[in-house]
């Protein structure tokens, strides 16, 4: 299975256990922030990300930039409820 047809799967699957109501919120947050302009502005894939500085699970600042020094980043951006 590709990786689209995994998508569209999970995709399917969420309309049945995401209420009808949160959904169409959903899509309209959506449509307000491509009608903003904001695609125009995102780091596209393979762009280097600006540099940044964030605490990690024990507190500690840890920048963008120290962590490139010592190897290759992942950055994972999660949304939802916590």
């Amino acid at each position: 299975m590709t990786l689209q047809e995994q998508l569209d799967k999970l995709r399917e699957a969420s309309k049945a256990r995401i209420p009808a109501e949160a959904r169409e919120i959903m899509a309209r947050s959506v449509e307000d922030l491509r009608a903003s302009g904001i695609m125009s502005r995102i780091t596209k894939v393979g762009q280097p990300a600006p540099d940044f500085t964030l605490p990690n699970a024990g507190g500690r600042q840890v920048s963008l930039a120290e962590l490139r020094a010592r190897d290759s980043v992942v950055l994972s951006f999660y949304r939802g409820r916590w």
